[in-house]
């Protein structure tokens, strides 16, 4: 949780992003309980921190782990100025996720067959997420970067690649530089194959590294 508060932080002191290697992971964290061997969600304390420490109203959460962000979404629906989006598998823990549950208008689900891969990821972004970012216009953009949605991840049943994390990556960069100065922070969520976890980061991390 202080990594993350402090990538706020250095964005926020002019760092272009941050990404940060936290564990455990957090987006299934619910307010009251841990859950899905989350503690503390992680994203939603950098958001609270973002608008206590820095006055930002407006903020995004992209979060493309294999697994809906239940904490994250909950935590989020009753709030028109906070902004949640997710790709993940469908059927697949915790069973949240549908795209009818709209909250106040500000959520944004793009749930995924199991097999799907770079097509349909690519396409649920392009169609539904980016747009629905670019109408929101966020003052800060914070990811949930799991990467258990890569084809070799034990856990799950879809078929991403390092290039898909690369791709995407560099979407929601062009994104933050058109409403954010650029600002925004990765957090790490899932991810269970090590040797696809480590390719993925380093896929995730280049891109970063091009602001």
């Amino acid at each position: 949780v202080g990594a993350v508060c402090a990538a706020v932080d250095a964005v926020m002191a002019g760092a272009p992003n941050a990404f940060c290697a936290v564990r455990p992971p957090g987006h299934h964290a619910e307010a009251r309980r841990p859950m899905g061997f989350c503690l503390f969600n992680n994203v939603v304390v950098a958001a609270r921190h973002a608008r206590e420490r820095h006055g930002l109203r407006r903020i995004a959460v992209v979060d493309f782990d294999v697994h809906h962000g239940n904490g994250t979404q909950h935590m989020f629906e009753d709030d028109p100025e906070l902004l949640y989006a997710s790709t993940h598998q469908m059927p697949l823990y915790p069973g949240t996720g549908r795209p009818d549950e709209r909250g106040v208008g500000n959520i944004f689900n793009v749930p995924l067959a199991p097999g799907s891969g770079s097509t349909e990821f690519r396409q649920g972004v392009s169609q539904t997420i980016l747009p629905a970012l670019d109408a929101f216009r966020p003052e800060l953009i914070i990811v949930s970067a799991g990467f258990d949605a890569h084809a070799a991840d034990p856990l799950a049943q879809l078929r991403l690649g390092e290039a898909d994390y690369a791709w995407v990556t560099a979407e929601l960069m062009e994104v933050a530089r058109r409403h954010c100065a650029g600002r925004m922070v990765c957090a790490l969520e899932g991810g269970y194959d090590l040797r696809a976890l480590a390719a993925s980061v380093a896929a995730h991390l280049r891109t970063l590294m091009t602001a």
